[in-house]
């Protein structure tokens, strides 16, 4: 891994009784670049952190005479700007929640990854440098100022944004509900040599069948009842610019005609009118309908299809990159914590866990809905799993493929204490097939294994020191 400048200037202590984590710790984060202090107890540190500043702080949380929440109290006492990070053999939830209210950015069982440790180091210096207003912090994963991500899936997109930009040729963007595919639309369009001119939507599931054809191509006076001016066209108000027709698989037959002749013809003509009009627009199309099947089923024209899909370009869904989990969650939270003025900055491990581990039917729009609530609904400075809606993950978790849906009885029942429980015994199930291996049981059932010690301490199946 490269120094970089900043790391060069940013110092890190680290706190263990334990000789060869201490060491382990300093060799890697001296490798990475950051300047490092170590201490083997809690007088040690707070002496440390007294003399000095430090941006972050590593520490173990069972020491003597002073453990590491106490360290963490301290610290935030004398050094408020400090990060911290707490790190244990001995994590469970509710050790985990005491130490982000206290403070604490982070909090990573032993023993953690390489890569788990570095991501928690990158994040936790890059919020202390955002709380602190300084100049020098990114303006985050944001490309054409609207779409979010580093995967490489999201990576493969902003290359193909930036080639098909430049051309002339229609667009059509594929891809499930929620993917954004109308931000993709927009990226095309500033980057385009027409990003000066109009970019207008068309939402073609939208609007009702029998006014899709004056919305798009306007009429002329007394053309049909209610007609009492000319009035131009969404066509026309996109002249010289882009087009973007939204949800196209919704079309109907009729009017894919008359779109048809827009991009053979480049013309149009009003309801009413006996003259065509010139219209020069790029048009760029979305869809999450299957269009291809279309067209074998002659539900959409052939002719008309590959001449809206020149440039394909497919938005990967949610679950296909979850590497952009974390930045899209972290992004939402800071939109709605200024929305609903609340001073929430991070999101617990544990709740991450949750978010990682779900595959979100809904994908980025769904996302951006939970993290709204779980902003909303909670009361301290850090989201924790209770705040997090997921029905639709718990019910995915709890009934087993290809069982039978549970019809509601008619006096109703308490869905929480159901899906509760259905979960209660597949951890136990799952413990049980795994021999009792812990691990092995978190991935029978397809979560990490720190949300699957969460999970046994919330449902009493295992105390703290043996989750």
């Amino acid at each position: 891994m490269m120094k970089s400048q900043q790391a060069e200037t940013e110092k890190i202590l680290v706190v263990d009784d334990e000789k060869s984590m201490r060491e382990f710790l300093e060799i890697m984060l001296q490798k990475d670049g950051y300047q490092v202090i170590c201490a083997e107890g809690g007088e040690e540190a707070l002496a440390a952190i007294r003399r000095e500043k430090f941006e972050l702080l590593i520490t173990d949380i069972r020491m003597k005479p002073i453990d590491g929440l106490e360290v963490l109290r301290q610290c935030k006492a004398i050094s408020p700007s400090t990060a911290v990070i707490i790190i244990s053999a001995y994590a469970s939830a509710e050790t985990a929640v005491v130490a982000m209210k206290e403070g604490a950015y982070d909090y990573l069982p032993k023993p953690f990854k390489i890569d788990e440790m570095r991501t928690a180091i990158t994040n936790a210096l890059l919020s202390r440098r955002e709380e602190d207003g300084s100049d020098d912090v990114r303006e985050g994963p944001l490309h054409f100022g609207c779409l979010i991500g580093d995967s490489n899936a999201m990576r493969k997109i902003y290359e193909l944004i930036k080639r098909v930009a430049v051309t002339r040729s229609n667009v059509l963007i594929t891809g499930e509900s929620g993917t954004g595919k109308e931000l993709v639309a927009k990226a095309i369009h500033r980057e385009s040599p027409r990003h000066e001119l109009p970019f207008v939507v068309v939402n073609c599931g939208g609007v009702p069948e029998s006014l899709i054809e004056s919305e798009l191509f306007g009429y002329k006076k007394g053309s049909f009842t209610g007609a009492t001016a000319n009035r131009k066209g969404l066509v026309e108000a996109a002249q010289g610019g882009t087009l973007f027709l939204d949800e196209i698989g919704e079309l109907s037959p009729a009017l894919q005609v008359k779109l048809l002749r827009l991009v053979q013809e480049k013309t149009i003509r009003q309801i009413g009118d006996t003259e065509d009009i010139a219209v020069d627009v790029r048009i760029v199309s979305a869809t999450n309908q299957n269009l291809e099947q279309m067209v074998i089923d002659k539900n959409f024209r052939e002719d008309l299809y590959y001449r809206l899909n020149v440039l394909p370009i497919r938005i990967p869904p949610l679950r296909e990159r979850r590497e952009d989990i974390p930045l899209l969650a972290q992004y939402y939270m800071s939109k709605f914590r200024k929305n609903f003025n609340k001073d929430i900055r991070k999101i617990s491990s544990y709740a991450m866990d949750i978010l990682n581990d779900y595959d979100f039917p809904g994908n980025v729009r769904e996302l951006e809905h939970i993290i709204e609530r779980g902003v909303a609904m909670e009361s301290s400075s850090i989201i924790l799993p209770d705040s997090l809606t997921l029905s639709t993950y718990r019910r995915a978790q709890t009934q087993a493929p290809g069982s039978a849906p549970m019809t509601l009885p008619l006096r109703g029942f308490d869905l929480d204490q159901y899906l509760g429980d259905a979960e209660k015994k597949l951890l136990q199930q799952a413990l049980q097939q795994a021999q009792g291996v812990k691990l092995k049981a978190a991935e029978l059932l397809g979560i990490s294994f720190r949300s699957f010690r969460y999970r046994l301490i919330k449902y009493e199946l295992a105390s703290e020191d043996d989750a």
